[in-house]
């Protein structure tokens, strides 16, 4: 499999399925072929310090000359969005709602978590902008939180258009003094960016499993990457069983078989990728190179 030229690539998909095993195998493939990689999660529960089986440090985690690993918290995601959006959305709502600040930012990122969702967009485009690396691989979140980021363009587009009305006498915001519609006018300039990066500058993985539950889920995150504009260009289907020993992994064989025929003939257009299901669980330098031969090949080029 040839690596994307984009220069993120993000892997997305549920819960489970081996999102953090396949993005890791991708970033140490692309660090073998010379490149500097930042591979990022922002997985509310990341596991990438224990794909690489490697201890964290405070900051970046170094794997390697060239390859290294940043986990983000929630509680870093609302520290970073806090420092960059805080102050400006607080001045719109402080308008018509009396609240102390540090009220406010708790409840702004905990009730209503798509604002948080969408700094990670921001997050990961402007590390791509500072050209510190020369490929991201960002592990997301489960699907329905990535789906979920994807809409809040689209339900802050319908606020706008009924903003004039509602912001048309709150003349200024209490901090700055920058006109409210301004400020709310800067966000939808964000959200415009941030969704032409996703569709320009990052590559799309869909990692599943050969399971009905997770073929059937397939359509329906198609439907909404489409209805973004957002293209996906392979699946990976992860745990595949290739050798056949006893009944139970020939059952299991052969209904995987169904499932994966399904994928393949649903879309054939797109590069479909199997990764079998090793005997061992892949934890390590060691074991992930085993999976990036798979994808890759044996060479580093």
């Amino acid at each position: 499999m040839k690596i994307s030229d984009r220069k993120v690539i993000m892997f997305a998909g549920k819960g489970g399925v081996g999102k953090t095993t396949c993005a890791s195998a991708t970033a140490l493939q692309c660090a073998n072929c010379g490149e500097r990689v930042l591979i990022v999660s922002t997985d509310p529960t990341p596991s990438l310090i224990d794909i690489f089986n490697i201890e964290m440090t405070k900051k970046l985690t170094v794997v390697s000359d060239n390859l290294f690993v940043l986990e983000v918290s929630e509680d870093e995601i609302k520290e970073m969005w806090d420092r960059k959006f805080g102050e400006e959305v607080y001045e719109v709502f402080s308008s018509f709602v009396d609240i102390e600040y540090d009220v406010f930012v708790d409840f702004i990122t905990s009730i209503l978590p798509g604002l948080g969702e969408e700094f990670m967009v921001d997050y990961i485009r402007e590390l791509a902008i500072s050209n510190a690396y020369d490929r991201i691989i960002w592990d997301t979140a489960p699907l329905g939180q990535t789906l979920g980021l994807l809409k809040v363009p689209e339900m802050l587009y319908e606020h706008l258009r009924m903003a004039p009305r509602i912001y048309s006498h709150l003349k200024l915001g209490g901090m700055s003094k920058r006109p409210i519609l301004d400020i709310i006018g800067g966000w939808c300039s964000l959200s415009e960016d941030n969704i032409e990066f996703l569709k320009h500058d990052v590559d799309i993985i869909i990692v599943t499993i050969p399971e009905a539950l997770a073929v059937e889920q397939m359509e329906r995150v198609f439907a909404e990457f489409k209805h973004f504009g957002l293209n996906i260009s392979k699946i990976f289907i992860n745990n595949c069983i290739e050798e056949v020993d006893s009944k139970f992994m020939r059952t299991k064989r052969e209904q995987q078989m169904v499932h994966i025929a399904t994928i393949k003939e649903r879309y054939a257009h797109l590069g479909i990728y199997e990764i079998p299901l090793f005997p061992v669980e892949v934890r390590g330098i060691d074991r992930l190179n085993d999976v990036r031969a798979t994808l890759f090949g044996e060479a580093n080029s």
